[in-house]
């Protein structure tokens, strides 16, 4: 049976509810230039490098996970989340095609309920509370119980913000007696969930009965070709691997090179500070990232690789960035091939592009399907061919997979910390979830000259016209 809620968090979560739906009943009235302005407020009371390294400091010593060095930098992110919210329409009319005798016009969805991860305890209430008031929507966030006290305070500086502008500051609210009952009821209540967490999260929240947003699990694979430049995607695989400590969804796991590039690749992966673990390491990796059950161990997740090496019983120089491990297949029953989620991924050989992508489809049948995968390569065909045949929602060429599937200023992918992974990864999108996920639009349609074909148009040789008399 499912746990009931204690009086204090039943008490808590009603007021929450209560001012959310006043606040955004009054930020429902504001015009696009207010919206704007308060988009603008928010963003930049989390935002700006003294408040953003504080806070940084706080969810790592907090959680005890992540990179201070990299993830300092994800203050940019709110930054390109704010770029493209301020870009777009979200109040009245947003889009006219006059050639159908269409009106677009933006509705915002009410209270949403943001699931907040323990990876992201200040970049995703930030990123979200930007495109909810964008939409005109209020937020109550549920954060995670390992890194609360970080989005308790992020929260707070926004509100902040809002009240300076003269804006209800219950546009935005963190819970504070928090666990998963409370969580869970908080989906079923409010009117839409953004849900960003593991899989058991996500499937909660799609069973919660409110319309909900998840994300699928991840397993970024890169694939290497003959044609590569080897520098460039070393440096890149390092700035995706160690972003956060390897923490995020979009971080590189498998490596899958040309036989012909192999050995040149390994030296340049040295280069940029990997350290290619013996098979005797990898057997000690093995045992302390996995149990006996093949169910990932947590105490190994989003860790420095030193302190991997040394729970695995070995040690690695100071100077080295990333742990490597030569795959010794994919699929099912190769555990390296899956999901690692740390500073660690697996480099894996190929002969002949055709098996290539024979290995990304074995990859992506055992682990990360709807997510994402990437290809250095200049060779068009190659691009061409993994992407009609790779299962995933987004495909990086020579990119940084972590650092750029999210969007990213030199690509065109828009700005989110939640990545949609269609069917595939069991959600309703295949997109990244951006602000027009945050709105309902009514369609206002007016007639116009008739557009039918005929039926020897619509039927082609099928068609008889003997048929129809």
């Amino acid at each position: 049976m499912a746990k009931e809620l204690t009086d204090i968090q039943r008490k808590e979560l009603n007021e929450a509810l209560e001012k959310a739906r006043k606040a955004q009943a009054i930020l429902e009235t504001y015009s696009q230039e207010k919206v704007d302005r308060l988009c603008q407020a928010v963003a930049w009371a989390v935002a700006n490098r003294k408040t953003f390294l504080g806070l940084t400091t706080m969810g790592i010593e907090e959680s005890k996970l992540g990179d201070y060095e990299s993830r300092i930098n994800k203050r940019f992110k709110i930054r390109g989340i704010l770029r493209d919210a301020l870009r777009s329409k979200s109040v009245g009319i947003i889009e006219e095609i006059p050639e159908k005798g269409l009106v677009k016009y933006a509705k915002p969805v009410g209270v949403i309920g943001s699931v907040v991860p323990t990876t992201n305890p200040a970049l995703t209430p930030a990123g979200t509370a930007v495109y909810a008031i964008k939409a005109r929507d209020a937020v109550i966030f549920s954060p995670h119980p390992r890194a609360k006290n970080t989005s308790f305070e992020t929260v707070r500086l926004m509100r902040e913000a809002l009240k300076r502008e003269g804006a209800p500051e219950d546009i935005l609210q963190c819970l504070q007696n928090v666990n998963m009952t409370m969580t869970q009821t908080l989906m079923a209540e409010c009117d839409l969930v953004l849900a960003t967490g593991g899989q058991g999260l996500v499937r909660a929240a799609y069973s919660s009965g409110t319309p909900a947003y998840g994300v699928g699990a991840g397993n970024s694979t890169m694939v290497i070709d003959e044609t590569a430049n080897l520098e460039e995607a070393a440096r890149n695989t390092r700035l995706s691997k160690t972003s956060d400590f390897g923490s995020g969804c979009s971080a590189d796991g498998n490596l899958v090179v040309d036989s012909r590039i192999y050995d040149d690749f390994l030296k340049q992966l040295e280069v940029e500070g990997a350290y290619i673990a013996n098979e005797e390491e990898k057997e000690m990796l093995k045992k302390v990232m996995w149990d006996d059950e093949d169910h990932r161990l947590a105490d190994t997740v989003a860790i420095a690789p030193q302190k991997l090496a040394k729970i695995a019983g070995f040690e690695i120089g100071e100077d080295r960035k990333f742990i490597a491990v030569i795959g010794d297949g994919v699929g099912k029953g190769h555990l390296f091939s899956g999901e690692k989620l740390t500073t660690l991924l697996a480099v894996h050989k190929y002969e002949g592009f055709e098996n290539a992508l024979e290995m990304i489809k074995k990859i992506y049948d055992y682990g990360g399907k709807g997510h994402s995968c990437g290809i250095y390569s200049f060779d068009d065909e190659h691009i061409h061919q993994l992407a009609m045949l790779a299962p995933v929602s987004r495909m990086m060429v020579r990119q940084p997979q972590s650092k750029a599937n999210a969007g990213s200023f030199t690509n065109g992918m828009p700005m989110t910390s939640s990545l949609g992974c269609g069917t595939w990864g069991g959600n309703v999108v295949s997109e990244n979830v951006n602000l027009k996920h945050y709105m309902n639009i009514t369609w206002v349609s007016k007639p116009i000259p008739e557009d039918r074909p005929s039926d020897a148009e619509l039927f082609g040789e099928f068609y008889n016209a003997e048929l129809e008399e």
